[in-house]
């Protein structure tokens, strides 16, 4: 696992409505084989292609029922059919999944090759990968809407090699057996002894972590453990600090307040995303987040990748 990549795409950067340099909401982390994609606005098809990260996706996951977060999806799901796939699909999101998909099913009038399947998530709902956790927390956006935290595993602590090489365990196979969590047994008959793991193994690090709020207004104080510490917090940012009363009417978020969030969750960078088509571009939403949060701002263009490290 300590060996996997974490990239993040952004397909789809804009508010409500695409601009010429903008799509509608479409994020894509690929960590390892695995590929998620949470939203899926219109027009992602051809941006997947921009970005030459294909169309294989494992599971999409939904934050809410507005058009331009899911219009996406039924192109393709066509051209996953097109191209062959036959492995079952899963879409997860907050309350009328199952609406949603069985719609999705009824208008897709060609032979589907694969079975698409609905998951229904709530506030603190899990699914579970290899080697990580997406975890759904509600947001506020006047109508069932969730955000998600990708959360990998803790990775085992540093390899004492030295100290291994004094407890008599020989350079080779053996240490790998112990980096993996495995006891091993080393010495002659009669005198054989136990090797664990936390003998040779420092504390156990953290993995990385990505939070997506999809569209909100700022929700930061009730959010705790789920949403804290993350490398990335990709927050809406959908006004500048001029629309304040606009984003609090519309249950969206200012870049301001995204600066807030990204400040009380202890974020390590701060990524605004589902910028208002009313600006030509956001550099005045940087600023505004810069004035509430110290640590890295970006806010990335439509195609932009973005590979996350390991913190150590």
């Amino acid at each position: 696992m300590s060996g996997e990549t974490l990239h993040i795409y952004f397909l789809g950067t804009a508010g409500a409505l695409p601009t010429p340099q903008r799509n509608p909401p479409c994020i894509m982390i690929r960590r390892g084989a695995d590929t998620l994609l949470f939203d899926c606005g219109e027009g992602a098809q051809q941006q997947m292609m921009r970005a030459r990260c294909g169309f294989l996706v494992n599971a999409i996951f939904v934050t809410h029922w507005h058009a331009d977060h899911f219009l996406g999806i039924f192109g393709l799901v066509q051209t996953m059919s097109f191209n062959g796939r036959t492995e079952p699909l899963t879409i997860y999101g907050p309350e009328w999944i199952q609406e949603f998909v069985t719609t999705l099913r009824h208008v897709t009038r060609f032979n589907l090759k694969f079975t698409i399947d609905a998951v229904e998530l709530n506030h603190g709902s899990w699914v579970r990968f290899d080697g990580y956790t997406v975890t759904a927390f509600a947001v506020s956006h006047g109508m069932p809407a969730l955000g998600y935290s990708l959360e990998e595993d803790p990775r085992p602590g540093r390899f004492d090699r030295e100290g291994a090489i004094a407890l008599g365990v020989p350079p080779g196979p053996l240490f790998g057996r112990l980096q993996r969590g495995e006891a091993i047994t080393i010495g002659p008959e009669g005198q054989k002894r136990e090797i664990k793991p936390e003998d040779v193994l420092g504390t156990p690090r953290p993995g990385r972590k990505i939070v997506y709020t999809g569209d909100t207004r700022a929700v930061h104080n009730s959010l705790g453990e789920v949403a804290r510490h993350a490398d990335l917090l990709i927050h809406d940012a959908t006004y500048d600090e001029t629309e304040a009363n606009r984003a609090n009417e519309f249950y969206h978020a200012t870049a301001a307040q995204a600066g807030d969030a990204a400040t009380v969750l202890q974020a390590r960078t701060l990524v605004l995303v589902h910028i208002s088509s009313r600006y030509t571009d956001s550099q005045a939403h940087v600023s505004d987040a810069k004035q509430k949060f110290t640590g890295p701002v970006i806010s990335p263009n439509d195609l932009d990748m973005i590979e996350v490290p390991f913190r150590d």
